[in-house]
C-alpha cells in the first residue's frame, strides 16, 4: 500500500472511531462499540508503528532543512505531528478548539539577600500542572507558559527522603546543596520534606462525597466514562469503616447515592454505572447538596472529604466565584476538605480548579489516563485523603556574609508575607499521609563571579555574626504545621552550613533527578533564568538518576522530554519560515480534508451497516 494511502486510511479508521461513538445510544450498543473502537485503535497504532520504521530514514536522510520543512508541511494534511512521535491517534483530526483557562503567573525573581534575607512560602502538593501538560504534549503541543507550575512538576515524583521516627513531628526535613550543574558560579539548595505513613488498620473511616460534573460537555471518552472507572478504583480500597454518597449536577442536581457503606460496593459501583452526561452545565444547588451530605456521614478524627470531579466548565449552582471559594473555606473550617479532579480538554478550567482545592485544603490531580487515576486514587490513596499536618509554611532567612542572591524555583502562586509565617490565622497547604514535597532554591554566593546584580557603590554590609558557626551557615530554615486536629501552630527549625556544599556528581539520584525536572519546566515557561539549560541535558541527567523505577513515571518523563525537544525544533522552523496566513490556510486545508474523509466514510458506514 502507498505510503500517503496508508496514513489516510489511518486517520480515516480514527474518524470512523469517532463517528461510530457519537451520539446518545443504548448501553449494549455502547458498549459494543467501545470494544471496537478498542480494537481499530490499536490495530492503527500497530500499523503507524510500521509506517514509523519506514518513514524515519527517509526523514532522517533530509538534510536540507527547507525540504525536511516541506515534507512535514505534506504530512501534516495526512496525519498528525503527535502521530509521528507514537502519541495518541484520536487528538489531531483538525484543530481542537480551546477554550482552556490558566492564571496568569509571573515568574520569581531574583533577590538580594542584603535587602531582603526572607523568602516565605507555603507547601504544594498538587500534581495537575503536570499531568495536564504532559497531556498536551502527547497530543503534539508544547503547554502553555501558564499551564505550567514549576513546583507540580517536581512534586509529581516521590523522592527517597528519609520518613519521620516520630508522629510528634508528621514529617522529615531533608536538605542539601550543590554546584549548579550548569553553572559552576551557582549553587542549588534543596529542602524535601517526607510525612510519615500511619498503618493502614489505624484508618477510623473515610466520609467521601463525590460530587459529579454530568453535564453535556463531560460527554467525551476521556471525561465521564474514563471519571467512572477512576471512581470504581477509588471505590475498591474502601472498606466497612468508609462511607461513599454521589451528587450529580448539570441541568438539575441531585443525590444519586445517600451515604453507604464503603464496603457496600455493589450498590456504589451500580450507582457509577448507570451515570450519563447531557444538558447544560447548571447545577442550581450541587455543592450545598454535597456538604450536607458529608455533613450528615461525618466521621469524628476521620477522612472528611468531597470530591468535585469535572472538566472545570462548570457552575455548581454560584454564579459569584468569590462566594463558592468562601463557601468551601468554611466548610473547610468544619473538618470537611475538597478535593478536585480535572478531566477532559477543550473548555478545561486549570485556574478555577486549583484554587479549590487551595480553598479547602485538599490537592488537585488532573486525570488523563487510567494509569493516572491508579495512581492518584490507588496507589497515593492515602497520601491524598488522610491529612498528617495543616497550614505547613516555610521560610529560609539566607545569611548575607555567605549568600548574594537567592531565586525561589516555582511557587509563585504559594508566596507569603514574611509577617504570614507566624500568623496562624493564614491559611497554607497540606501534606497527606507519605506525601513528599520538594522545594528548590537557586543561590549566588557572595565570592561568585557571576551575580545577576552589580555590587552597589555606597553601600556596606551591616551584618553581625556573633560566633564562627552562625559565620559558617548559609542559611536557616523555619516550618509550622499544624496537627490535624489543632489550631495552633508547631515550629521546626534547622540551619544549613557551607560544608554542606558538593559537587553535582556527588548528589543522589533522587536530587539530580529533581533538578532535570525543575529545568524542563522553566524551559516549558521560556524562563529568563535557564541559558545554559537545554533538552539534552535534561534527558542525560534524568536518565542517569532514574534508579529504582518501579511504576515507569520517570522513564515517561524522559519520553516527554524527547518529545517536547522534536516539537520546539517544529516551533522553531515553523515561526521563521512561515506566516500566519500560510499557517491558517494550511489549517483550513486540513479540515476540508477531514471533513470530505468524515463524509465518505460515513456513507461506507452505512452501507455496510
Amino acid at each position: 500500500m502507498p505510503t500517503n494511502t496508508l496514513k489516510l486510511s489511518l486517520l480515516s479508521l480514527t474518524i470512523l472511531t469517532v463517528f461510530s461513538c457519537a451520539g446518545p445510544i443504548q448501553e449494549s450498543e455502547q458498549a459494543k462499540k467501545e470494544q471496537s473502537a478498542a480494537q481499530h485503535e490499536s490495530l492503527a497504532e500497530t500499523e503507524l508503528i510500521e509506517l514509523d520504521k519506514v518513514e524515519a530514514p527517509k526523514n532522517r536522510s533530509l538534510k536540507d532543512e527547507s525540504l525536511a520543512k516541506q515534507a512535514h508541511v505534506q504530512n501534516l494534511a495526512m496525519t498528525s505531528h503527535a502521530m509521528r512521535i507514537r502519541t495518541p491517534i484520536m487528538d489531531h483530526i483538525g484543530p481542537i478548539p480551546n477554550t482552556e483557562n490558566y492564571q496568569d503567573i509571573e515568574e520569581n525573581g531574583v533577590h538580594i539577600v542584603s535587602e531582603n534575607p526572607l523568602s516565605t512560602f507555603s507547601v504544594d502538593v498538587d500534581t495537575g500542572s503536570y499531568t495536564n501538560s504532559r497531556r498536551l504534549l502527547n497530543q503534539g503541543y508544547l503547554p502553555p507558559e501558564d499551564a505550567v507550575r514549576v513546583e507540580e512538576f517536581i512534586n509529581y515524583f516521590d523522592y527517597a527522603y528519609p520518613s519521620p521516627t516520630v508522629t510528634e513531628t508528621p514529617f522529615s526535613v531533608n536538605t542539601a546543596i550543590s554546584v549548579a550543574p550548569w553553572n559552576k558560579e551557582r549553587h542549588i539548595l534543596r529542602i524535601g520534606l517526607k510525612g510519615y505513613e500511619p498503618e493502614l488498620k489505624a484508618n477510623i473511616g473515610r466520609n467521601l462525597v463525590f460530587l459529579l460534573d454530568v453535564s453535556g460537555s463531560m460527554n467525551q471518552a476521556n471525561k465521564l466514562p474514563l471519571l467512572k472507572r477512576s471512581l470504581t478504583m477509588l471505590t475498591n480500597q474502601l472498606n466497612e469503616k468508609d462511607s461513599v454518597s454521589i451528587v450529580v449536577y448539570a441541568g438539575a442536581s441531585g443525590v444519586v447515592l445517600e451515604p453507604t457503606k464503603g464496603n457496600n460496593k455493589i450498590a456504589i459501583t451500580a450507582a457509577l454505572n448507570k451515570l450519563s452526561a447531557g444538558g447544560s452545565t447548571n447545577g442550581a444547588s450541587g455543592i450545598q447538596l454535597a456538604y450536607r451530605l458529608a455533613e450528615q456521614a461525618f466521621v469524628e478524627k476521620g477522612v472528611n472529604r468531597v470530591i468535585l470531579a469535572t472538566d472545570g466548565d462548570f457552575n455548581v449552582g454560584m454564579t459569584d466565584q468569590n462566594a463558592l471559594i468562601k463557601l468551601i473555606e468554611t466548610k473547610r473550617e468544619k473538618g470537611i476538605a475538597l478535593t478536585t479532579l480535572g478531566f477532559g480538554q477543550g473548555n478545561y478550567n486549570d485556574y478555577l480548579m486549583e484554587q479549590l482545592a487551595d480553598a479547602g485544603n485538599g490537592n488537585y490531580a488532573y486525570i488523563d489516563t487510567i494509569n493516572e487515576a491508579r495512581k492518584v486514587l490507588v496507589d497515593e490513596l492515602q497520601s491524598t485523603m488522610q491529612i498528617i499536618a495543616k497550614d505547613v509554611k516555610i521560610q529560609v532567612e539566607f545569611n548575607p556574609n555567605q549568600v548574594a542572591e537567592y531565586r525561589l524555583i516555582g511557587y509563585e502562586n504559594r508566596k507569603l508575607a514574611k509577617e504570614d509565617f507566624n500568623n496562624d490565622k493564614v491559611d497554607a497547604g497540606d501534606i497527606g499521609a507519605g506525601h513528599s514535597v520538594t522545594a528548590l532554591y537557586e543561590l549566588t554566593l557572595l565570592d561568585s563571579k557571576e551575580k545577576f546584580n552589580d555590587e552597589l557603590r555606597y553601600q556596606t554590609s551591616t551584618a553581625q555574626t556573633e560566633t564562627t558557626q552562625l559565620n559558617q551557615e548559609l542559611a536557616f530554615i523555619k516550618l509550622r504545621f499544624k496537627q490535624p486536629q489543632e489550631s495552633k501552630s508547631d515550629l521546626i527549625e534547622q540551619s544549613i552550613g557551607r560544608q554542606q556544599i558538593t559537587t553535582f556528581a556527588e548528589q543522589t539520584p533522587d536530587f539530580k533527578f529533581a533538578t532535570a525536572v525543575a529545568g524542563f519546566a522553566q524551559l516549558m515557561k521560556k524562563s529568563k533564568y535557564v541559558q545554559d539549560i537545554d533538552y539534552q541535558w535534561i534527558t542525560e541527567t534524568a536518565q542517569q538518576a532514574k534508579g529504582n523505577d518501579e511504576y515507569g513515571y520517570r522513564s515517561e518523563f524522559i519520553q516527554l522530554v524527547r518529545n517536547a525537544n522534536e516539537l520546539s525544533e517544529y516551533s522553531a522552523v515553523d515561526s521563521s519560515d512561515d506566516d500566519s496566513s500560510a499557517v491558517e490556510s494550511r489549517s483550513i486545508e486540513n479540515l476540508k480534508v477531514n471533513k470530505r474523509n468524515l463524509k465518505a466514510l460515513t456513507l461506507v458506514h452505512q452501507n455496510k451497516s
